[in-house]
């Protein structure tokens, strides 16, 4: 692998690893709390387990990139990594999905469940969720842009093996 193919991977997993790090500290930051009824009711990502998933996935993923970042891709770690390059891509497309799921019914509710939106009384946490999506979206990106380099360079291995 070229120097300059190690620049690209280099600087696309420093990248994803920012936008992982940045949804996580978005997401944990998020709350804010509302009057209904005279009730007073709290609003926090911790309350919802599509959110904790989303976090727990971006921690993952903050975390393999560090410990991959300096790692040589030589010929079988290089494999190795490209499948987990994979599963990462693939763990934090669904949270994200699983998240802009339950954002929508938050938005808008749902009235065949009768579930009311809640986004007009919680404006502030709504808003910190949509900012932590729009980073873990970033990051989904930028792994899916790395799984196809390091694509790339597996099968530049072969050819040139051949």
């Amino acid at each position: 692998m070229t120097l300059a193919n190690r620049i690209i991977i280099f600087l696309l997993r420093l990248l994803a690893l920012g936008a992982s790090v940045a949804a996580i500290i978005i997401m944990v930051t998020s709350h804010d709390s509302a009057q209904v009824l005279g009730m007073t009711f709290e609003a926090k990502f911790a309350n919802t387990p599509t959110f904790k998933y989303f976090v727990g996935v971006n921690i993952l993923a903050s975390g393999y990139s560090l410990i991959v970042l300096f790692f040589p891709t030589k010929n079988l770690l290089g494999r190795i990594l490209l499948i987990t390059d994979i599963i990462m891509t693939l763990l934090l497309d669904s949270s994200i999905s699983a998240c802009l799921a339950i954002s929508e019914v938050g938005k808008k509710g749902n009235s065949h469940a009768g579930w009311l939106p809640i986004c007009g009384q919680v404006p502030k946490f709504c808003d910190r969720v949509a900012g932590s999506l729009i980073a873990g979206f970033a990051a989904s990106i930028l792994y899916f842009l790395l799984l196809l380099f390091s694509f790339h360079n597996v099968l530049n291995l072969y050819t040139l093996k051949a």
